[in-house]
């Protein structure tokens, strides 16, 4: 690049400086010794209430075992019940044919004196006052046998209906308790999914917290004007960081698919190239900060670069590859990183750019919720075409 270019992209970046928005408040030791205990109390909590909700979901599932123990005998019982209705009709069934019969010998109907014919085919009065006494006895015999049963009938169906009635309270209050297992069960894995974020913020603040105090950063200094001096004098993590001398593309051609939208949107912006193993270049001056594959899977580099005595980071994620790099090694803006790829939660082959003003590595001095509130939009620092899909051909 021709000199008068380079002091033209110098006072770019100097006035850019100007409205960068960087943290004017100073991060100190104690602040993250704060962060460190809110995180543990916050990861306690969700710990505690996961804990409690298995506790209640245990009960609830005793509860149902319990109803459903319940349900088990309750239909036991109705097909107990069910079985002496049916035994009972039986019998009345039985006890009416006898009726039938017997009535048909004894009993006067139709004109037919079947009854006075037994009667009054007595030898002597004795005998006839002995055969009225069988006939009534019989009947009133009868009589009786088919009152009882058709009351053990009733009686059945009505402790039948009782069986069912209470048969559907308990699968009601199953499916209730169904439901509530099924709520608190929701709860619990809506805490889990969040605690990777908690768990992941507290390492970076105690990860953070360790690496000021080791490096001999004061309870109350500002931890940026300390890291800066004591790495820029003493090597930092094993190189000096030079100042970044104007911003490059990443890539020699492609076109924007993606733009940067800030916190809890896109944080970077995505770029990419019918060559989907295009080569990836540092974007400006500065040092291998950390070289790591994401959660999703994404291979990422971050270089950590030296602006004005702040530092800034770049992110490249979703590499196919890497490049003969290492942690701690000072890169130019013609250091080749890697080549472009679709690694991790990818849907296509594409550079995801991020420029922060902290990082939620040891040393970035920030947690992974302040590292989202830091990124900045690339367009700050690199040229790139405004309408998306629109091809630039040089660095």
């Amino acid at each position: 690049m021709k000199k008068i270019e380079k002091v033209c992209l110098s006072l770019i970046l100097v006035g850019t400086l100007f409205i960068m928005p960087y943290r004017v408040e100073a991060k100190t030791i104690k602040e993250f010794e704060e962060e460190v205990e809110k995180f543990t109390k916050d990861l306690e909590e969700k710990q505690s209430k996961i804990a409690q909700n298995d506790e209640e979901v245990a009960k609830i599932k005793a509860n149902i075992a319990s109803i459903e123990a319940q349900i088990s005998d309750l239909e036991a019982q109705a097909e107990s019940l069910q079985q002496e209705i049916d035994e009972s009709n039986a019998e009345i069934a039985k006890k009416s044919q006898e009726s039938k019969e017997l009535f048909q010998y004894l009993q006067v109907s139709e004109g037919e004196n079947a009854y006075l014919e037994y009667v009054f085919g007595a030898t002597s009065i004795t005998d006839m006052v002995y055969r009225m006494a069988i006939v009534e006895q019989l009947t009133d015999y009868n009589n009786q046998v088919m009152e009882e049963l058709n009351a053990l009938i009733e009686s059945n169906k009505v402790k039948k209906q009782e069986l069912e009635t209470k048969n559907e309270e308990l699968n009601q209050l199953t499916a209730e308790l169904e439901s509530e297992k099924e709520r608190i069960n929701a709860d619990t894995q809506s805490i889990k999914e969040a605690m990777p974020s908690v768990q992941q913020q507290l390492k970076s603040a105690q990860d953070n917290l360790n690496y000021y105090k080791n490096l001999g950063c004061g309870v109350n200094e500002d931890i940026y004007a300390c890291q800066y001096r004591i790495e820029q004098s003493q090597g930092g993590s094993g190189a000096l960081v030079p100042s970044a001398d104007g911003f490059y593309r990443p890539m020699v051609s492609g076109y924007v698919t993606q733009n940067w939208s800030g916190y809890r949107g896109h944080l970077g912006i995505d770029l990419s190239n019918s060559n989907k193993t295009q080569e990836i270049y540092a974007i400006a001056d500065g040092v291998i900060f950390s070289i790591y594959t994401d959660p999703d899977g994404a291979l990422c580099i971050k270089i950590r670069h030296n602006v004005g005595g702040r530092y800034i980071y770049s992110t490249y994620a979703h590499l196919s590859s890497y490049a003969n790099i290492s942690v701690g090694q000072v890169v130019t803006p013609n250091t080749l990183l890697g080549r472009m790829g679709n690694t991790g939660n990818s849907r296509g082959a594409h550079l995801h750019l991020e420029i922060t003003t902290c990082d939620w590595h040891s040393g970035g001095g920030c947690t992974w919720d302040q590292y989202q509130r830091s990124t900045i939009n690339p367009r700050q620092y690199i040229s790139f075409p405004t309408t998306l899909r629109d091809w630039w051909n040089s660095r």
